[in-house]
């Protein structure tokens, strides 16, 4: 465990000397945010309510959403980092160091996210409360379970990642399978629409999917639309997801490594 804090500590710092391209990302996701608002004041002009979502709240969601794209790494179809090193055969020696590949690599996407949440993610939402009436917690348990979901949500995001991550390792090129992760992201995380306003079956489904743990999960814990055991379930969900998306890689790692092997390293 002391190993992967490390690393964590070590991606923190480096990660938090980009602060000038942190801060533009941020800039851009901002002036993203007011133009995606007023596309939601738009809508909402219909009806009050859509979705369970009245028009605070739906604004709410439109900046928070913002602010944790880059924590999230929604437009990430992978892990960039190791784009290169796959296609030059690299990984191999990433598959054999004394460390736990899987766990080397998480400690050191959760290092990205610390900087990233505090350069990119608080911006759009202050600048949003300059404009806008957000809507905030009301209550200790949700200003308590935020950071819990945002966690998770990390985690979730990453090992989707991961597996994308892997699949380029099979097919010797990510950029292919990535693509295809970004528009699945964009479009069942949440960051286009409250995932709530997608119709019928639809609807359902996406919210079933693990890209709704990424974004939606935690802006609706973040507006108190969870409440009591609705809340655990939500976070129990993320957990869940968690689980069964690292479990996946850790399987598919070990027959990389077979692969590896076969290949003669």
């Amino acid at each position: 465990m002391r190993l992967y804090l490390t690393v964590l500590r070590s991606s923190v710092r480096r990660h938090a000397t980009y602060r000038a391209a942190s801060l533009a990302g941020a800039f851009t996701n901002t002036v993203f945010g007011f133009m995606r608002a007023y596309v939601l004041i738009a809508l909402w002009q219909t009806k009050p309510v859509i979705g369970g979502y009245d028009l605070t709240a739906a604004i709410t969601f439109c900046f928070l959403t913002q602010g944790l794209i880059g924590p999230i790494a929604v437009f990430q179809g992978g892990l960039p980092e190791m784009a290169e090193r796959i296609r030059t055969g690299d990984i191999a020696l990433d598959l054999y160091r004394p460390a736990d590949f899987q766990g080397w690599l998480l400690a050191t996407d959760l290092g990205r996210a610390v900087p990233d949440f505090w350069y990119r993610s608080l911006p759009p939402m202050l600048a949003g409360a300059l404009v806008f009436d957000l809507r905030l917690p009301d209550s200790p348990e949700v200003w308590l379970a935020v950071p819990v979901a945002i966690t998770l949500a990390i985690v979730v995001s990453f090992s989707i990642r991961y597996l994308v991550m892997l699949a380029a390792t099979l097919l010797f090129d990510e950029r292919g399978v990535s693509s295809v992760a970004v528009v699945l992201a964009l479009f069942f995380s949440g960051i286009l629409l409250p995932l709530p306003l997608f119709p019928g079956w639809l609807g359902t489904l996406a919210q079933l999917l693990p890209w709704a743990a990424t974004l939606q999960v935690p802006a609706d814990v973040f507006l108190g639309q969870y409440q009591g055991l609705e809340l655990l379930g939500a976070i129990g969900g993320q957990v869940a997801w968690a689980v069964v998306l690292l479990g996946i890689g850790r399987h598919v790692t070990t027959r990389v490594r077979h692969r590896v092997e076969v290949q003669g390293g």
